[in-house]
């Protein structure tokens, strides 16, 4: 017998690819097109083009609010045994996820031809999400053992269920550009990154609904196997009496009446039958209590970043390239031997697992219209197939993720800058990747914001942006009773931003 096995992640990324943050900056939130620009966002999205900025010291300070939902709507056959479901087959689950503080830092100091740059921030994750009534795959297991065991009586099901996930990938990255030419510029750079996660996932207080009433799973289980012992025991003395009497038959040399073996073989069957039945009911035995688990993961990586910016008269082009960075998350947790549900083996204790930050190409540039306005536009690849990630989820994927930009500025006078953006973001989903448990959905960002400038050494910079989600449609079949569930998947993101510039 299989049941739908319980498994967790608590990726939260913002913006950007899987398991990438690409907003790190106000600057990005009001215009995501930065990876062809001059500034000091750029030590993230541009960094061989700050070395064009004047000789100095340049810091960034940023602080962002995050509020984010996710939805699923799920549809099984078996949530209409749920005692409190109303005969419904269709039940919305929904996560919150609201981050109140995301720092970063930029910092660059310029002299001559170089530029020793350091960033540090959440690049990955950023933020605990909760599902207060778990997810669907949690009830679906429930309805899936109820249905299995109708036949011994069971006409419904309850449980309590909770999720919770949480990531935090931060970076910490150091690099230099140098000035080759007036118009051309190279980056060469590292960034340490520290994953931290943190979770938490239990289905308990598990009740069946019987004929007699409802009663708790572990005594339907005492219950059950007593009365399977009973049928067993009771048929093996039978089939002995019958075993006895044909032998008898066959000792005085007279023919079997076809009578005795007709029982016989019916009595063998039935007692088979029983004892397939109690094999079933000791593979339920891991849910006799619920299933419960917490595991804190932790890891280091670190990967290599290069990049480039060359500037022709009112373009400027920038392009970087970000290394994959090699993780692997090591689990101290609650589960301590290899589990029934092998999903949940994925937080063994002490076991460390593949979570790989995927290589990431930007290739961006911008175009100053006028003095006082500017256009930008760019692109960025994630090579997510080529990352390892756990039980090589990165090979369920379709393709590679991809992203496009673009935005503008608007200089209204000495003091105060306009800018507005969007970005389509398009992963390289499919059925078998996706799950309730971590998922991620196509989208389309947008974002707004100024900068006001409050003397030549302070500006502060605000912005907004929203993401607006696709909804993700996937069936899949269970194998415990081959009942097709039907998932329904989507977000929503929204995030506030203010960040001060310094310049000395």
């Amino acid at each position: 017998m299989a049941v739908l096995a319980i498994m967790l992640s608590g990726n939260t990324a913002f913006a950007g690819g899987i398991l990438t943050n690409t907003n790190q900056n106000i600057a990005f939130n009001r215009n995501m097109a930065r990876d062809g620009i001059i500034g000091i966002d750029g030590v993230y999205s541009n960094p061989a083009g700050v070395v064009f900025m004047d000789n100095g010291f340049h810091l960034s300070f940023n602080w962002q609010a995050a509020f984010q939902t996710r939805t699923i709507l799920t549809t099984n056959p078996d949530f209409a045994l749920g005692m409190n479901n109303d005969g419904a087959t269709t039940k919305k689950f929904k996560g919150v996820a609201n981050v109140p503080v995301i720092p970063s830092l930029q910092a660059a100091y310029n002299t001559g031809r170089w530029s020793l740059q350091t960033n540090i921030a959440i690049t990955g994750g950023g933020g605990k999400c909760e599902f207060d009534q778990g997810i669907g795959s949690f009830e679906s297991a429930m309805g899936a053992i109820t249905h299995m065991l109708q036949p011994l009586g069971t006409t419904g099901y309850d449980a309590d269920c909770f999720m919770s996930g949480k990531q935090y990938y931060i970076g910490f990255t150091l690099g230099a550009a140098y000035k080759l030419t007036d118009n051309l510029s190279i980056y060469g750079g590292a960034r340490l990154l520290y994953g931290s996660a943190s979770y938490k996932a239990r289905m308990n207080n598990l009740i069946v609904n019987t004929e007699a009433g409802a009663v708790p799973f572990g005594t339907f289980l005492d219950n059950a196997n007593t009365r399977i012992a009973g049928g067993i025991a009771q048929y093996a003395a039978g089939i002995s009496q019958l075993e006895a009497g044909i032998a008898q038959y066959k000792a005085a040399g007279v023919p079997v009446p076809e009578e005795l073996t007709t029982k016989l073989a019916t009595a063998q069957a039935a007692k088979a039958q029983l004892e397939g039945t109690q094999k079933s009911l000791q593979t339920l035995e891991t849910y006799r209590e619920g299933v419960s688990m917490m595991s804190d993961q932790s890891g280091l990586g670190i990967a290599p970043i290069i990049g480039l910016d060359y500037k022709v008269g009112a373009f400027n082009f920038g392009a970087k390239y970000e290394f994959k960075t090699r993780m692997r998350m090591k689990n101290n947790s609650t589960v301590k031997e290899a589990h029934q549900i092998e999903a949940i083996n994925k937080y063994r204790d002490g076991s460390s697992i593949p979570e790989d930050q995927p290589a990431l190409l930007t290739i961006g540039g911008q175009w100053s219209v006028t003095p006082n306005v500017r256009l930008m536009a760019g692109y960025h690849q994630f090579f997510d197939k080529s990352a390892h990630w756990y039980n090589h989820d990165e090979q369920k994927l379709d393709g590679n993720t991809w992203e496009y930009n673009a935005g503008a500025e608007w200089d209204v006078n000495d003091k105060l800058l306009v800018s507005a953006g969007f970005q389509k973001t398009n992963y390289g989903l499919s059925d078998e990747y996706m799950n309730d448990m971590s998922f991620v959905v196509s989208s389309y960002t947008y974002g707004l914001g100024f900068r006001y400038k409050i003397s030549d050494m302070v500006k502060v910079n605000v912005a907004y942006f929203q993401t607006n989600y696709d909804t993700y449609k996937q069936d899949v079949t269970p194998t415990a009773t081959n009942a097709t569930t039907h998932n329904d998947f989507t977000r929503t993101n929204r995030v506030l931003g203010v960040g001060v510039d310094l310049t000395f």
